[in-house]
């Protein structure tokens, strides 16, 4: 084993075993603390921050956020090495944004291959292409990659920050990656029309290698959240879109020629 990747540390939120999303087979997802994003629909608002906090879940205070080394994660990881291998599965990095910690990133992906185990990550790869990515593709297998507006100054009005860099990085990782897949988080008022679909789709498919689009409907599973964290949530009127919009926007995307699909 090499010592120096697993006594790196990092500061995770969670670690969520038996998941069949977020890469193929059965897998176990890493979701570290920290994001460059700050999307208005966010799910996972509490791992937007790097800092530990506390949120108060039905007047209970829950910490979340610990700090753990590469060996102590990887210890959790393994447990499911047997589910792994009869699946295809493997670990994922999520978050937040996992390349918001690179050097944790880096050191985890480097020990799951370490032990022979497929790796995949979920990211805006809003980051260094040369500094971190290139260091991030040699250990990972699946690059799960989210893609949420063509329209610079709308990506910014709803998420913080422009899309110059996602769509830059995606056509130097496409080439690249192993298994580069685009997906879309389809969010009802910003992204949801064919047009705003069809364009990303197009996107997509004239990224070289790239096959797959998975469009992931909004829903409302972590409004609570903002709450529990005393913040506000600024979409509280929008409602996830019916099957029969989706598969609308599914069609659209097919047109590109990818091999679409609702989830993922």
């Amino acid at each position: 084993m090499q010592q120096d990747i697993y006594s790196v540390r990092g500061r995770i939120a969670d670690i969520q075993r038996f998941s069949i999303h977020d890469g193929p087979g059965i897998r176990t997802i890493v979701f570290l603390k920290g994001c460059h994003f700050r999307c208005r629909w966010c799910c996972n608002p509490e791992m937007q921050e790097y800092g530990i906090q506390t949120m108060t879940v039905n007047g209970v205070p829950k910490t979340i956020g610990r700090d753990v080394t590469v060996e102590e994660v990887m210890r959790e990881v393994v447990k499911d090495r047997d589910f792994f291998r009869r699946s295809g599965g493997g670990m994922t990095l999520s978050g937040g944004e996992c390349l918001s910690q690179p050097e944790f990133a880096i050191a985890l992906l480097a020990a799951a291959k370490d032990m022979g185990l497929n790796t995949a990550i979920e990211s805006t790869a809003f980051t260094s292409y040369e500094n971190v990515i290139t260091k991030v593709l040699p250990h990972l297998d699946n690059f799960l990659m989210d893609i949420k507006h063509m329209d610079r100054a709308k990506h910014e009005a709803f998420i913080g920050k422009p899309n110059d860099i996602v769509l830059e990085n995606a056509r130097k990782i496409a080439p690249n990656a192993k298994r580069l897949v685009i997906r879309v988080p389809t969010i009802p008022g910003f992204n949801d029309t064919p047009a705003e679909i069809g364009a990303i789709a197009r996107f997509a498919a004239s990224l070289p290698r790239v096959e797959e689009l998975h469009l992931l409907p909004y829903h409302r599973l972590g409004q609570d959240k903002y709450t529990w964290l005393d913040r506000e949530y600024t979409l509280p009127d929008i409602l996830p879109p019916t099957d029969e919009h989706m598969q609308m926007l599914l069609a659209e995307a097919q047109k590109s020629g990818l091999r679409c699909q609702i989830g993922g």
